[in-house]
C-alpha cells in the first residue's frame, strides 16, 4: 500500500509551500505528461494544497487590513472608518471559522468520497425497515449538501426494508463528514409491523470507508480473488436484469466479500466491487497499524443493546440523542429527513479537541 506524500498539514504553511514547489518542479519535467494518471494526481494535490494555504493565509491578511484601518483611524481621527474596520473584523471571524473547520477535517482521507454500508441488526423486519429509514436520511442529507449518491449493492428483506445496503457519496469532504456516522443506531417506536401496536427497539449498524482508489495504490493479486457472477435482484418489472451481471468478489487471504449489482454491465459492477474491496483492505491495514501503535479502538461490538452511538426515539416522546457528545433535539422528523449537520459537526468538533494518544 502506498499513500500520498505528506505536505506538513494545513497549519504548516512553509511545508505547504515546499510541497507546491516540488509539484511544480515535477510537472515541469519533460516526461511528466506521458503519465496521465500521475498528471491528474499532481493537479488535484496542487489544487488542494493551494486551497489549504489560502485558508491559512486569508485570516492573517484580513486581520492585518483591520489593524491598518484602525491605526489610520486613530492617527487621523476618522470615525467614518469604523464601518470598514467592522467589515474587516467580520472577514477575520469568517476565516477563523474556516480554519476551525479545517482543523476538524484534518484526517488523511477526509476529502475523499465515502462508501457507506448499513446492516440490519437485532429486530428482524423492524430492523430491516430501519435500514431503509437510515438510507433515506443519508440520501436526503447528501442531497442538501450537493453530494452525488449511488447505490452499489442492496439485499431486500423478506417482508419489508433492506437487510443491508452499500452506497457511495461523492463530493469534497464526504468521508470527513460521514465518518462521524459510523456505529450502531438505535430506533424506538411503535412498530408498524406489530398487530398489537407494541413499542419496539431495533438497531442498525453503519460503517463508513473512504474511497481511496485514486489516491492510494493497493496491490491485489488476481490469484487471491474468487469472482462469482449472479443475476441481480430487484422489485421486478422492466429494470430486472435477465443476465448474470451482478458481481461478488471474495478476497481469499482476508475473507473480505464485496458485491455490486447496480449496473447492467458486469464489467462496471466488477470495477465498483473492486473499489469497495480496495477501501476495505485499506481500512484493514489502517486498523493493523493503529493496533501496532497502541491506538486501536475498542473491539467492534454487536449491533445490539449497549453499543449504540445514537438513539432515535419516536415513542412515547420524540427525541434524537447522540450518546457520544450528549447533543440532542426533539425534532426527530427533521433529523430523519436529513438534518444531520448539528450532530456531525458537534461530534467532529469534540473529536478534533481530543489530545492525540
Amino acid at each position: 500500500m502506498r499513500g500520498p506524500r505528506s505536505s506538513g498539514g494545513l497549519f504548516d504553511p512553509d511545508g505547504l509551500r515546499r510541497r507546491i514547489e516540488a509539484l511544480d518542479e515535477e510537472s515541469a519535467h519533460p516526461e511528466f505528461w506521458q503519465d496521465p494518471r500521475r498528471a491528474r494526481e499532481v493537479g488535484r494535490e496542487k489544487t488542494r494544497l493551494e486551497k489549504d494555504l489560502e485558508t491559512f493565509e486569508a485570516p492573517v491578511r484580513a486581520l492585518n487590513a483591520a489593524a491598518d484601518l484602525l491605526e489610520l483611524a486613530e492617527a487621523e481621527g476618522e470615525a467614518s472608518l469604523e464601518t470598514e474596520i467592522a467589515q474587516e473584523l467580520d472577514k477575520v471571524e469568517q476565516q477563523v471559522a474556516r480554519l476551525e473547520f479545517a482543523r476538524m477535517m484534518s484526517g488523511e482521507n477526509d476529502r475523499a468520497d465515502a462508501l457507506v454500508t448499513i446492516n440490519a441488526g437485532m429486530g428482524g423486519t423492524e430492523s430491516q425497515d430501519w435500514v431503509t429509514m437510515l438510507l433515506r436520511m443519508y440520501l436526503r442529507w447528501a442531497e442538501r449538501r450537493g453530494f452525488a449518491t449511488e447505490i452499489l449493492d442492496e439485499l431486500p428483506g423478506e417482508e419489508a426494508g433492506l437487510k443491508h445496503v452499500t452506497f457511495e457519496v461523492s463530493g469534497e469532504w464526504a468521508y470527513g463528514y460521514l465518518k462521524a456516522e459510523a456505529g450502531v443506531h438505535r430506533l424506538v417506536r411503535i412498530s408498524p409491523f406489530d398487530a398489537n401496536a407494541r413499542r419496539q427497539t431495533t438497531f442498525a449498524g453503519v460503517s463508513v470507508l473512504p474511497d481511496i482508489e485514486d489516491t492510494i495504490e493497493i496491490e491485489i493479486d488476481e490469484k487471491d480473488l474468487r469472482v462469482d457472477t449472479y443475476r441481480s435482484g430487484g422489485a421486478g418489472g422492466q429494470h430486472v436484469n435477465k443476465t448474470d451481471s451482478a458481481v461478488r468478489i471474495t478476497h481469499l487471504p482476508t475473507g473480505i466479500v464485496v458485491q455490486c449489482q447496480n449496473e447492467r454491465s458486469q464489467q462496471k459492477n466488477r470495477s465498483k466491487a473492486m473499489k469497495m474491496l480496495k477501501a476495505r483492505l485499506y481500512d484493514l491495514e489502517r486498523q493493523k497499524k493503529e493496533a501496532e501503535r497502541g491506538k486501536a479502538e475498542a473491539e467492534k461490538r454487536d449491533i445490539d443493546f449497549g453499543s449504540q452511538i445514537r438513539s432515535y426515539v419516536l415513542h412515547p416522546y420524540r427525541m434524537v440523542k447522540d450518546l457520544r457528545t450528549g447533543y440532542e433535539t426533539g425534532n426527530a422528523d427533521a433529523v430523519l429527513d436529513g438534518d444531520l449537520d448539528p450532530f456531525i459537526e458537534t461530534y467532529l468538533l469534540e473529536a478534533s479537541r481530543q489530545p492525540s494518544r
